[in-house]
This record gives structure tokens, C-alpha cells and sequence, in this order.
């Protein structure tokens, strides 16, 4: 059994959409969710489906002592990040080489890098008159945005198309990839 754990700031649906790919896996199970934020969405929906999630302070992920132990008592094989706006601290890479995973909502190098994510994004492709966008899901490193592509997948972007627009054709391609990618990375 290869156990995930979550890293997510935000309302969840990622996390709740990964959580739900994986509930009848009899080989990977989404084990824990780790949040920055008590106040979010992402708690709600994990517990519905049985996952457990905890809130953690800006020291404890700086540190990455506590988090280690928390990742470690729920043997934790793989991080997957959902919608987490953190870069990932010093620690908890060198713990986990290669088996933490981002997506990032638009074509990287494209968009990409610290304050690029959300609608941050979506406007900027709008903004720029981009014709296409999409989702990359990559390793994760020491830079925003700039680990090891793993997987894309794009949308077009029509001149009528607002970022709103754009954002929901690119949560149809994360809700449709992100979760497979996963399911792939792990069964090698």
C-alpha cells in the first residue's frame, strides 16, 4: 500500500477529487491531509471522506521536524500538493527526493514562479492574449514552479474568454489528470 499525503491552503477540491479517485484502491490511499490554514474548505471535505487532516504553523513547516513526524507516524510515501501556496521547506524535500508532486495551472515555464497561482494565472493568459493554457503537474524542488515536468495537458483560450472562463476549463483538466498522473507515478 503506497500512502499519500495532501498539501493543500484552500477550499479542497483537488484534494476532495484525488481523495475520491483513490477511496476503493485496494494499492494507494490518500492517508493524510496537511493544511497551513485551519479556516479552509479542504478539512470539511477530506473528513467526509474518512481523511484524516491536520493545520500546521508557519514555524512547525520551516522547521519540518513536526511535519517529518506526522508524515512519518502515517507512513507517508508520496506528497502531492493540491492548491498549497507554500514553497516546500529544506527538510521535508531532502526527506521526500522525488515523490512530492505539484500542479500548477497553466503550461510551465509559462506562468509560472512566486505569486503565480490562481486567478493570478488565469488573468495573466488572458491578460497576455494567450490562445492556449492548461496544467502542468510537476516534481517539486527548491523553485517555484521550475521542478521536473512530468505530465501537461491544454485548453484553448478563446479572445471572448474571461479568466473565470479559462480557470473553469483548467479545473476540468486537473479534476480529469491530476489524479491518474498519480496512479501512474506510483505503480512504477
Amino acid at each position: 500500500m503506497k500512502n499519500i499525503a495532501i498539501f493543500a491552503s484552500g477550499s479542497g477540491t483537488n484534494a476532495e477529487n484525488i481523495t475520491r479517485y483513490f477511496i476503493n484502491n485496494k494499492d494507494i490511499k490518500v492517508a493524510l491531509v496537511l493544511s497551513n490554514n485551519k479556516n479552509v474548505g479542504v478539512h470539511a471535505r477530506v473528513n467526509a471522506l474518512g481523511v484524516p487532516s491536520f493545520t500546521f504553523s508557519r514555524e512547525e513547516f520551516l522547521s519540518g521536524e513536526p511535519i517529518l513526524s506526522k508524515l512519518a507516524a502515517y507512513e507517508i510515501d508520496f506528497i502531492v500538493l493540491a492548491g498549497f501556496m507554500n514553497k516546500i521547506s529544506e527538510p521535508i524535500l531532502k526527506a521526500f527526493p522525488h515523490k512530492i508532486i505539484n500542479i500548477h495551472p497553466a503550461l510551465l515555464p509559462k506562468y509560472g514562479g512566486k505569486g503565480m497561482f490562481g486567478m493570478h494565472v488565469h488573468e495573466a493568459v488572458v491578460g497576455a492574449g494567450e490562445d492556449e493554457s492548461g496544467i502542468t503537474i510537476h516534481y517539486v524542488n527548491e523553485q517555484y514552479d521550475e521542478g521536473q515536468i512530468i505530465f501537461q495537458a491544454s485548453c484553448p483560450v478563446l479572445q471572448s474568454d474571461t479568466p473565470d472562463d479559462v480557470a473553469a476549463k483548467v479545473h476540468k483538466l486537473e479534476y480529469a489528470h491530476f489524479p491518474q498522473v498519480i496512479e501512474k507515478l506510483l505503480a512504477e
